[in-house]
């Protein structure tokens, strides 16, 4: 059964402003604007719109060698070849949890909706529906949401499958969107901000993570002979770059932080940092960062 909350939020992706009805049978939304049908898989809605990405919004490399990438289905498929659930080495899930104790520093709010925007392992989930928050996790790939709904089946916790490029939700919904390690992927990060502003409450927040002044690294495809970005990494931000991205008259606030000092992975000194909480970590990682300026990652934060 579809959560209720989310059934108020969501609309037709395609139009935006269409409202969605279920169909008798529960097996698909139908838009009353535009009449587009989105199916309903295992209770989790299926929003990917009909259109393909503008030309306009390819990215650097497509334009280049005139080429086209169906971002959609190569995520999806991703999914299926990737386990984001997989446990990983000590070094990646020491950073990943510091990422995530950093991200959860900033929801101040006692209550308020979440959107997890490309949820993966949906850690979002994990963290913040047990604290009484309502999480919509969202993600492209219909395996990730699938095993984040079975692993994490709070009566608090949704899903949607969805495309952060053509978001199905209502203005003004969310208190809080998350995106930790998504705009590096897409082929236009300003539009992504711009739309996730839309349906960011005023008096939200849009905490986004990337990696930091990251040196684009390339690979010769063997399918297509043309040169690849490790990781779909696309773009690399820096602090004016990612402060750049958004200035419109609704932006509140905007701050940024640097963290996870690359000697410190380098001297796996993990195995011992695990053990200190994230305040005495993140003042070691403060310090580091002062004698030598090399952090992994970039918080960027907005507020509406």
């Amino acid at each position: 059964m579809i959560n209720r909350k989310l059934n108020e939020i969501l609309v037709c992706p395609d139009c935006i402003t269409g409202t969605l009805v279920l169909a008798k049978d529960g097996q698909e939304f139908i838009c009353t604007e535009c009449n587009k049908k989105y199916p309903v898989r295992e209770g989790i809605p299926v929003m990917i719109p009909s259109e393909p990405i503008p030309e306009s919004q390819a990215s650097v490399i497509h334009r280049q060698y005139s080429t086209s990438f169906n971002y959609i289905d190569h995520y999806q498929k991703d999914a299926l070849v990737y386990d984001y659930f997989a446990k990983r080495d000590g070094v990646t899930e020491h950073s990943d949890r510091r990422l995530r104790e950093l991200v959860a520093s900033h929801i101040t709010k006692k209550t308020g909706m979440i959107l997890d925007a490309g949820c993966g392992k949906a850690w979002v989930a994990e963290s913040f529906c047990k604290k009484g928050y309502e999480v919509v996790s969202m993600d492209i790939s219909f395996e990730n949401i699938s095993k984040a709904l079975l692993r994490y089946p709070f009566e608090n916790h949704s899903a949607v499958v969805a495309d952060v490029c053509s978001l199905p939700f209502k203005d003004n919904c969310f208190e809080y969107i998350i995106a930790t390690e998504v705009i590096e992927h897409l082929a236009s990060p300003a539009e992504f901000i711009k739309k996730l502003f839309r349906i960011l409450a005023p008096g939200g927040a849009l905490i986004i993570t990337t990696p930091y002044k990251e040196k684009l690294q390339y690979s010769l495809c063997i399918h297509c002979n043309r040169l690849t970005p490790h990781n779909a990494h696309l773009h690399s931000f820096d602090e004016s770059i990612l402060k750049s991205l958004y200035t419109e008259k609704d932006l509140k606030l905007y701050s940024r932080k640097t963290f996870n000092n690359k000697i410190l992975a380098f001297l796996r000194l993990h195995v011992i940092l695990k053990y200190f909480p994230f305040k005495i970590w993140m003042a070691i990682d403060n310090l580091m960062n002062l004698i030598y300026k090399a952090p992994l990652r970039i918080l960027g934060k907005w507020e509406k």
